[in-house]
């Protein structure tokens, strides 16, 4: 069960890092974090490209700090509520999708099935990489995982 500390609600390091709060949820807080990830996707979706991709890029490396800094803080390595790396992933996963709601629950299973079952290499990179760094890369990985599955099925339909 996810235990989330008091900070989440009094630093505003840890609320980004837990998803604007997402990640404090008892249970399933990568869920959640993925499910308050996807409100940003619809606001972002009629951006171009370019300005897509640089959000990405922005919330990739903010998001190495807030990481870092929110785990040191807790002592804890990727504590289970620190959720920013979901929000980043499905980002990634829903990269030149345009937006309608069946898109955005498709993109939504499918990073989720990647996130928690990581093929490789995305479990080597979950164990062997530390900081900051290595809680963002593994859902990054699985974002383009995602992304190249719903991007196929896009191409297929």
């Amino acid at each position: 069960m996810n235990r989330a500390p008091a900070s989440v609600w009094r630093r505003p390091t840890h609320f980004l890092a837990f998803g604007l709060g997402s990640g404090a949820v008892p249970w399933a807080p990568g869920t959640f974090g993925t499910l308050a990830a996807i409100p940003f996707y619809w606001l972002m979706a009629d951006l171009p490209l370019s300005w897509y991709l640089m959000m990405i890029v922005v919330t990739f490396v903010v998001g190495v700090w807030l990481c870092e800094k929110t785990s040191n803080d807790l002592g804890v390595h990727d504590h289970s509520g620190i959720v920013w790396d979901e929000f980043v992933g499905y980002w990634i996963t829903m990269a030149a999708v345009p937006f309608s709601w069946e898109a955005a629950l498709w993109g939504f299973l499918i990073f989720r099935i990647f996130d928690v079952f990581k093929p490789w290499p995305i479990r080597w990179a979950d164990r062997r990489v530390a900081g900051g760094f290595g809680i963002m890369i593994d859902d990054v990985m699985a974002g383009l995982y995602a992304w190249g599955t719903i991007h196929l099925w896009l191409w297929l339909h």
